[in-house]
């Protein structure tokens, strides 16, 4: 399966240009609110100093625009900029997250049973095993985006997973990107994780498991392959998820992937920096191809990602060409 399969057509393309343009009248209405933000603050400014000098009339000599009503209006001002800044942003910025919920469905129309949602905790989520992600204490989402694609559920959000180090007020991210959750083709009698190498299997407590190799030096150069079934683990490994792994490291070459197998379900973990469904600041002009077509090609790699790798449990070719 391509990436270019789920790919939208031409009519669907049109329908988002027309969009657009809709869109781009409502963002110039929204900017001007942020345009008038310098002018806000210039008129707080101008007030406050005039107050200040006023209340110097009053203060004793020693508490020059110090004094108690000096501090009182200082905190006003700065409650009143805040205020001001909310205001003026507040349009701009619902207008771009509200877009948002209307451009993506629209974009991903080939999905059926679209559904997105920003800042919601995942349904799979509960289901993602820390052995591939480390034990976190802290979980932050972005954009949930579920659906199905020819009979393949999925869903895929943004998650930023940390955890406070021992001994330190710090914390440490265990992993910020984009998952992939789906249904396997067939079952996996247990759990599988393959994560990048350099002591994070064992590092997440994942040392009872038991590790494998795949007979790939360049790929156990890069992986650790643990599970608590090696038997069923090692024809895949050494396999269709090797294979899955090889083009995951031409498709994405960044950080490397982690992918985690468990019964039914499957987890595609890519480490990203940037925001997966990242449209720019609404103080810019959205441009199809510069802008909207990038995100489209991510979610149709991704899909087609996840769609290789639900189906490396496949007993034989058949079974994956009914998986679609």
């Amino acid at each position: 399966m391509e990436a270019r399969d789920f790919m939208p057509g031409e009519a669907v393309i049109a329908s988002i240009k027309q969009d657009l343009e809709l869109y781009e009248s409502e963002r110039r209405k929204a900017t001007r609110a942020r345009w008038l933000l310098p002018l806000y603050f210039g008129l707080l400014a101008v007030v406050v100093v005039g107050l200040a000098l006023l209340f110097n009339e009053f203060a004793d000599p020693a508490e020059q625009w110090r004094s108690f009503l000096h501090v009182v209006l200082y905190c006003a001002a700065c409650v009143g900029a805040l205020l001001a800044y909310k205001i003026g942003t507040k349009p701009a910025k619902g207008l771009q997250q509200s877009f948002r919920q209307h451009l993506l469905p629209i974009i991903f129309g080939f999905v059926a049973d679209i559904n997105y949602r920003n800042a919601a905790k995942p349904g799979s989520f509960d289901r993602l095993p820390r052995e591939a992600t480390g034990n976190f204490d802290r979980q932050e989402f972005d954009d949930v985006i579920s659906g199905k694609y020819e009979g393949f559920p999925f869903e895929i959000y943004e998650t930023h997973l940390t955890a406070k180090q021992i001994g330190a007020n710090e914390t440490a991210t265990l992993f910020k990107g984009v998952v992939v959750a789906f249904e396997q083709v067939k079952p996996f009698p247990g759990l599988l994780v393959a994560t990048r190498r350099a002591g994070q299997i064992s590092q997440f407590g994942g040392s009872e498991l038991t590790e494998i190799e795949s007979g790939v030096p360049a790929l156990d150069g890069l992986y650790e392959f643990r599970t608590d079934n090696a038997d069923a683990a090692r024809p895949l490994v050494a396999g269709r998820l090797a294979q899955a792994l090889q083009w995951l490291g031409e498709t994405w070459p960044d950080e490397p992937a982690r992918i985690a197998l468990q019964g039914n379900d499957g987890f595609l973990l890519l480490p990203l920096k940037r925001n997966f469904f990242e449209l720019p600041d609404i103080s810019t002009s959205l441009d199809y191809k510069l802008h909207v077509q990038p995100i489209v090609a991510d979610m149709a790699a991704l899909l087609a990602t996840a769609a290789l790798i639900r189906k490396v449990g496949a007993a034989n070719d058949a079974d994956v060409k009914d998986a679609g």
